[in-house]
C-alpha cells in the first residue's frame, strides 16, 4: 500500500453527496482498524458512537445547530458518522477490563509478565493523575490517536471524511447520556462520498516544505 499516495490523496471534505452509502463490509473493515488504534500503555480511554441512519445523524447534528450551523449538513449527509469519545475518568474497572482482555488474547507469558504489564499501566495513569495533573488530557491525546488510524482507514477504502471539532460537547453528551456512562464527546468523524458541490474536492493540497517541517540529527 502506498501511505504516501494515500496521504496526499485525503482532504478534509466540505459537502457529501446523501444518496451513496458506505457498504456494510467497508464499514465493518474500518471500525475493526478503528478498534486496533494504538494508545499510550494500551490504555484504550475511548467509545465510539456510529450514526447510519437519518434518525441517528439528526440527533448528533443538534450539536451544530447553534454556532456550528455550517458543520450540519457534513453530519446529515453523510454516510455515516463517528462520535469518539473520552473517559471522563480512568476507573479501576476500565483498568481491570483491559488486562482481563490481554490476558484472554494470550498477551502474556505468565503471571509475572500480566503483574508487570500492570503495574507499568498504572505506572503512567497516576504519573498523569497525580503528577502532571492532566490525566483528561493524556486520555483524550489517545482518542486523537484513534482518529489518525480512521482518517488513514478511510483513504484506504477510498471514502470521503471530515474530522469536526465544530460543535458543542455539552449538547451532543446530553443527547447521548454520555457523562452518565463515564465518556464526554471530544470530536465528530462524517464519512461517506464527496458531492459535486464540493469546492474543497478540486484544491491543490498545501503542506509547508519537508526542510521547515523536518529537523535531523
Amino acid at each position: 500500500m502506498d501511505t504516501v499516495s494515500l496521504a496526499k490523496r485525503r482532504y478534509t471534505t466540505k459537502a457529501y453527496d446523501a444518496s451513496r452509502r458506505i457498504p456494510q463490509a467497508t464499514v465493518d473493515a474500518l471500525l475493526e482498524q478503528l478498534r486496533h488504534s494504538p494508545s499510550s500503555v494500551n490504555s484504550q480511554p475511548w467509545h465510539f458512537i456510529v450514526a447510519d441512519t437519518g434518525e441517528g445523524k439528526a440527533r448528533l447534528a443538534k450539536s451544530t445547530n447553534e454556532g456550528f450551523a455550517y458543520n450540519t449538513p457534513k453530519l446529515l449527509d453523510a454516510s455515516h458518522v463517528i462520535v469518539f469519545c473520552t473517559r471522563t475518568e480512568m476507573t479501576e474497572a476500565h483498568l481491570n477490563a483491559v488486562l482481563d482482555q490481554e490476558a484472554a488474547d494470550g498477551r502474556f507469558r505468565d503471571e509475572q509478565a500480566r503483574a508487570g504489564q500492570n503495574q507499568s499501566r498504572r505506572h503512567y495513569v497516576n504519573l498523569h493523575r497525580y503528577d502532571q495533573k492532566d490525566v483528561q488530557h493524556w486520555m483524550e491525546k489517545q482518542t486523537y490517536l484513534a482518529l489518525g488510524t480512521a482518517l488513514l482507514g478511510a483513504a484506504a477504502h477510498g471514502l470521503d471524511a471530515t474530522p469536526i471539532e465544530g460543535f458543542d460537547s455539552k449538547v451532543l453528551d446530553a443527547e447521548l447520556g454520555l457523562r452518565e456512562r463515564g465518556f464526554t464527546s471530544v470530536v465528530i468523524l462524517s464519512l461517506g462520498y464527496r458531492s459535486e458541490s464540493d469546492f474543497n474536492a478540486g484544491l491543490n493540497k498545501s503542506r509547508l516544505p519537508a526542510s521547515q517541517v523536518f529537523t535531523f540529527l
